[in-house]
């Protein structure tokens, strides 16, 4: 048995075919921030019913760009990827905590576990039994597709800053750089945003942060399941012509378990080659579009909250 590996285990020249640069990324990365700058300054010319629904859009493209930044893309230098996906147009999460958490998520051995993996959206029954009766019908509602959307993101984001204040207290390695360097770069976006564009910050925060987040909750809403075997407990969403590019087509999310250094402009080819196997590994667990996630678990819990083993059981992959 060999310890699970992760992207850190991983130089990003292993990949084959990757170039020294990745142009589509660095594209993407340059629209992203472009239409941004765009967007926010168009306050006041253009109606705020229209602004805010595009700049949400564009935050939830920016977390998909970061999210392929901490992947070791478009460059083969750590330092320029970081200054990259480094600015924080959504505010509330330092790139570095981003990174650092969704890489332990990337440890597949101990995926949907509800102490190791930061990402999980299941607890242990000890937790559960000492949780409120209101809280525990909040997590519940999270588990509809609906309630994760309305209320995710204020709960989200209130359980992340609550929890890294508690790192930040106990001074766990990382965390006070992490969020120094993050208030520092939060400075010149609310600047930007509140007195070069006339944007209230509360409107900002309200109307398109918080709105940005809910709409990247709908991806990782099934992206998991609790199960046994490793490979059962990543989901693949096919046909998202909407969605998919949005998300850097991480819909196909077993492929981005099974190969985390994939770009995301190389998904659809290389999907389309593991498509037997992936599907095969991961018990059929696949939706055709997010309309049929929609239509399975809109109103009903995608899962129990209780991890149905209590931990993941540890199965050593590679």
């Amino acid at each position: 048995m060999s310890a699970p590996q992760t992207d850190l285990d991983n130089p990003r020249g292993e990949v084959a075919g990757m170039p020294a640069i990745e142009w589509p990324t660095i594209l993407l990365v340059l629209a992203g921030y472009s239409g941004w700058l765009v967007l926010t300054h168009a306050y006041g010319n253009w109606p705020a019913w229209l602004i805010a629904p595009a700049v949400a859009v564009l935050l939830t493209f920016h977390s998909s760009l970061q999210h392929e930044i901490l992947h070791g893309h478009p460059t083969r230098s750590a330092a320029v990827n970081r200054l990259l996906g480094i600015l924080p147009l959504s505010l509330w999460i330092p790139y570095d905590r981003f990174r650092a958490l969704h890489l332990a998520h990337h440890i597949n051995d101990r995926l949907t576990d509800p102490i190791d993996d930061p990402e999980t959206n299941y607890v242990t029954p000890d937790a559960w039994q000492r949780r409120s009766s209101f809280a525990r019908w909040n997590f519940q509602l999270q588990l509809t597709l609906a309630g994760r959307m309305l209320i995710g993101s204020w709960w989200r984001m209130g359980w992340f800053l609550t929890s890294e204040a508690r790192a930040f207290a106990r001074n766990e390695p990382g965390v006070r750089a992490a969020w120094i360097t993050h208030l520092i770069l939060c400075v010149p976006v609310v600047y930007w945003v509140t007195v070069s564009c006339g944007i209230p910050l509360w409107l900002y925060v309200v109307g398109m942060v918080v709105p940005g987040n809910g709409i990247l909750l709908i991806r990782s809403f099934a992206e998991h399941r609790a199960r046994a075997n490793v490979h059962e407990r990543t989901a693949t969403v096919e046909g998202s012509w909407l969605l998919g590019p949005l998300f850097l087509f991480n819909n196909l999310h077993s492929l981005h378990h099974a190969e985390p250094l994939l770009p995301w402009y190389r998904y659809h080819s290389r999907y389309r080659l593991t498509r037997d196997r992936l599907l095969a590994e991961n018990g059929g667990l696949v939706y055709s579009t997010y309309f049929d996630v929609a239509r399975r678990f809109l109103f009903r819990m995608h899962d129990q909250p209780q991890h149905p083993l209590g931990r993941a059981p540890s199965q050593r992959t590679a």
